[in-house]
């Protein structure tokens, strides 16, 4: 995925990856995941996408200040959820036990 190099390329040249913490960047990701709920809230496609895409971006550079490819992750989460099993309940899938 040329974007994620393209994001951290920018997070090095901006000094993220050297001055921050992979605490401060989880803060940094909850902003930004707040602004998606802010965006549905106030039915803002335009916000959500880019509250969406900002969200990624953080998620994209907390892997990387730990050591982990984003896309690896996101194959590792797949693997798991594509077995799981569960019912929708007011809207929300829940999993089986």
């Amino acid at each position: 995925m040329r974007n994620k190099e393209n994001v951290i390329k920018w997070a090095k040249d901006k000094g993220i990856l050297d001055k921050s913490t992979p605490l401060k960047q989880h803060v940094k990701t909850v902003e930004e995941v707040n602004e998606i709920l802010e965006a549905i809230l106030n039915n803002n496609k335009e916000d959500l996408a880019d509250a969406i895409g900002d969200s990624i971006v953080t998620l994209i550079i907390q892997a990387e200040l730990n050591g982990l490819d984003v896309e690896d992750c996101l194959e590792k989460a797949y693997n798991v959820i594509s077995k799981r099993t569960g019912k929708m309940i007011n809207g929300i899938f829940v999993k089986d036990n």
